[in-house]
Order: structure tokens, then C-alpha cells, then sequence
């Protein structure tokens, strides 16, 4: 697993620097288990090597808390607490300068490499699997 690279003068992520991934089939797509979860806690993470904070998101009664590094510093900590988000929660767990990260927050990335979360409609309750 790598991680992605802000870099405002390279724009890793332009759109013709991002040619389209080879086919896994349907069996590679639905073994992911993509969950809404909500936003419990945001945190400052000062050990990381790239600026990241640290998330505690509530993924519902079957799943329960989890946690996760995220390179989102474009967002204030409050636009991010009590947010709907996406997660892939079954890639296993990293650990990223010496903090646990058990799952990945999905987003889009701007050319520059900023990302910008999923967004998820009102109403959609922690837990709710992604189709």
C-alpha cells in the first residue's frame, strides 16, 4: 500500500497522469467492505513524516470505532466532527509513527494530491455498506 504525494508544482495526480488501473473483476471490487461512518474524534498528528491528522470514526453496532491516519489537513477539525465518511475497513491494519491505522478513508484527489472526501447524504446511518 502507498501513500499518496501533495506536490503543488508536480500535480501527481493531473488527469493525464492517472491512466486508467487494469481490470480485477467484480470479485476484486466486492471483497472490499466499503462502510459510512461518522466522524467521533479529530486529532492533531505531529509524529507523522506528512502532515496527518488522526480520525476516530464510528462505523455502527457491528463493526464498533475505528481509527485511521488521513493526509486531509485541508479540512478544519470541526468541518470534519460528526461528518458522514467512507471507509475501506477490511485492508488490515499500518502502522504509521508508531499510531495504528485500521482502516482507509476514501476521497478524491485534486491534481496537487489534496484529497476530498466522499460525501454522503444525510440520513445514511453508521455502518451502511457502500454498494
Amino acid at each position: 500500500m502507498t501513500q499518496h504525494e501533495i506536490d503543488a508544482d508536480a500535480l501527481p495526480y493531473a488527469l493525464e497522469k492517472s491512466p486508467r488501473k487494469p481490470h480485477i473483476g467484480a470479485e476484486g471490487f466486492f471483497a472490499l467492505d466499503l462502510r459510512v461512518g461518522r466522524v467521533q474524534e479529530v486529532e492533531p498528528f505531529p509524529r507523522a513524516r506528512k502532515p496527518a491528522g488522526r480520525l476516530t470514526v464510528d462505523f455502527g453496532p457491528l463493526v464498533g470505532t475505528l481509527r485511521t491516519s488521513a493526509q486531509i489537513t485541508n479540512y478544519a477539525p470541526e468541518e470534519l466532527q460528526d461528518r458522514l465518511v467512507v471507509g475501506a475497513i477490511n485492508l488490515g491494519r499500518r502502522r504509521i509513527a508508531g499510531f495504528t491505522s485500521e482502516f482507509l478513508i476514501l476521497g478524491a484527489l485534486d491534481p496537487d494530491g489534496t484529497v476530498r472526501l466522499l460525501q454522503v447524504e444525510g440520513g445514511t446511518q453508521p455502518g451502511a455498506p457502500v454498494a
